[in-house]
């Protein structure tokens, strides 16, 4: 959180639970506050002088507790209202024991634990405490005549016994007032952490929703990337097969019969393909996850079984060991050969198809190449080679896409091999 939203923020207000939990104990405390009043006139100690009038003692003493019924409604009334009751109080020799100083302690600590206004709050603290100070100061100047040596005839310590009941005074009410203080100050601060953990959770949490949301749309787009190229190299196929049928149906049926089947065989399988691919795209949850019968490097063979129903003079080499290799892999290196395989059948003109897959020590290498003249497709026309490039990229491998020095056009892939098979291949 920034420090301007950190200065900015405010306690909310209190709930109606907590409105109620004051009201209670601001009944309870008046009523013990009225009780103490009741056995310091049993004990008939009175260390302020002679009190007013019974009435009178018990106006200053309600006064001084009633007011915590409402401390977190009005924080700032409550504390001055207390604060002011205190000083008159004792102005009087009412006996204000510990109950109204423990009042007086609540408002000071309400104020700077609920107080909306930092500023005011602050300052208003201050005040209260330096008027204590100034009334402490006061009464023991109007009370100097009245004490007396035969008031400490029991001292004994090092200290002059007036000096020492002076400064135990003032020492009692800077720990006093110096921790009601801190307290309260010290809750808005808890306080406002509490909010500033809760917004930076929240945050969190919008964060890892995005997170996943972008995972989500990046599979999908990677599954629309897989489908755009099931569906290319399909549709490519069967328009060469059926060019071919049109050209050989009048006068020789068998051929055009048997690139009729073919036809009909990849449109089969593409729609399956599609069917099954466009249901990952329905399952918001199953795009997260990849089709777990996608097309691998097993099935580069029935590629260029295809691609040889075309018309192509079609080869498949594999060199070196077979190793298993990561699904991903796998389903990267036949996309790249079936992507390869469509440019040769659509852009091409092509007569011959090379398929070569290596195995070596560290890499696996895909080698496609033909004899023909279209280049690569046009910018523009499709993902291409940027798609390759992108699946190669993944792997951590590299891509070599060009004409060849005799003619025709070469895609060579390599990908790194996984640890556990590049030590299988050694």
């Amino acid at each position: 959180m920034s420090t301007a939203t950190t200065t900015a923020w405010r306690r909310p207000v209190p709930t109606a639970a907590q409105l109620r939990a004051d009201l209670w104990v601001g009944l309870a405390v008046t009523v013990l506050a009225l009780f103490e009043l009741t056995l310091a006139h049993s004990t008939g100690a009175f260390l302020l002088g002679p009190p007013p009038s019974l009435g009178e003692q018990v106006w200053w003493t309600v006064a001084v507790t009633a007011p915590l019924a409402v401390r977190r409604r009005w924080p700032a009334t409550v504390a001055v209202l207390v604060s002011i009751a205190f000083i008159a109080g004792q102005a009087r020799a009412v006996p204000l024991a510990q109950l109204p100083s423990g009042a007086l302690f609540a408002a000071l600590f309400t104020l700077g634990a609920w107080g909306a206004d930092r500023r005011l709050a602050g300052r208003l603290r201050a005040g209260i405490i330096v008027a204590m100070f100034g009334w402490l100061a006061l009464s023991l100047a109007l009370r100097a005549d009245q004490i007396s040596a035969a008031s400490f005839a029991d001292a004994a310590g090092p200290v002059p016994p007036v000096l020492a009941a002076v400064v135990n005074g003032v020492f009692y009410n800077v720990l006093f007032f110096g921790f009601a203080y801190y307290s309260g100050q010290t809750a808005w601060v808890a306080a406002r952490r509490r909010h500033e953990l809760r917004e930076q959770a929240e945050q969190l949490r919008r964060s890892q929703a995005e997170a996943r949301e972008r995972a989500v749309m990046g599979e999908r787009v990677r599954i629309a990337r897989e489908l755009h190229d099931v569906v290319a190299h399909h549709v490519s196929v069967m328009g060469v097969q059926a060019a071919a049928c049109r050209r050989v149906f009048d006068r020789d049926r068998d051929k055009a019969r048997t690139a009729l089947a073919a036809i009909e065989e990849t449109a089969r399988t593409s729609v399956d393909e599609l069917r099954r691919m466009l249901g990952v795209l329905r399952d918001p949850a199953g795009a997260a996850a990849a089709p777990e019968d996608t097309a691998g490097i097993e099935d580069v063979r029935a590629l260029v079984d295809r691609a040889r129903e075309t018309g192509l003079r079609a080869e498949l080499g594999v060199y070196g060991e077979p190793v298993p290799l990561p699904r991903s892999v796998s389903q990267a290196a036949y996309r790249i050969v079936q992507e390869a395989v469509t440019n040769v059948v659509k852009h091409a003109h092509a007569t011959t198809l090379d398929v070569r897959i290596r195995y070596l020590a560290r890499e696996l290498e895909i080698d496609v190449s033909d004899d023909g003249h279209g280049g690569a497709p046009a910018a523009g026309a499709g993902l291409g080679l940027i798609g390759m490039r992108e699946r190669v990229a993944a792997h951590g491998g590299e891509v070599e896409a060009g004409p060849r020095p005799g003619g025709g056009f070469r895609v060579r892939a390599r990908m790194p091999l996984p640890v556990e098979a590049t030590g299988r291949a050694a």
